[in-house]
């Protein structure tokens, strides 16, 4: 059964979250910032099949594909849903701990990691 907050709730659980995670990664929170959405839009989650959730999103350029020439992109940004999250969660302790694996999973994006290779670290 799905574990739901409030949107207050929620965004301070996502603090708590970011304020647990190494100085290394919260660093990157600095550039790279985190929205919290309801559900993902339709684009968002296209080719995924209708019953799939999507916890996070990385929403941006890894940086290991970066050049010189990237001057006068949007900026990156990390997104949360809220409602698949609360979905794959049993109570507030699991709530929080998915929270910080989604944000790890993106962050991981960020710097250029695939699935294969968050799933070996156990951020898939």
């Amino acid at each position: 059964m799905p574990f739901r907050v409030s949107k207050l709730r929620f965004g301070e659980l996502v603090e708590e979250a970011v304020a647990e995670l190494p100085p290394q990664f919260a660093a990157v929170l600095e550039e790279v910032p985190i929205e919290i959405r309801d559900r993902a839009s339709a684009s968002q989650k296209r080719g995924m099949p209708r019953d799939e959730l999507l916890l996070g999103l990385y929403h941006g350029r890894p940086l290991t594909q970066r050049s010189v020439e990237d001057s006068g992109r949007l900026p990156d940004v990390i997104y949360l849903f809220q409602e698949d999250i609360e979905q794959s969660s049993k109570d507030e302790q699991d709530l929080i701990r998915q929270v910080r694996i989604t944000i790890l999973h993106e962050i991981g994006h960020h710097f250029g990691l695939n699935e294969t290779d968050l799933d070996e670290l156990g951020y898939g």
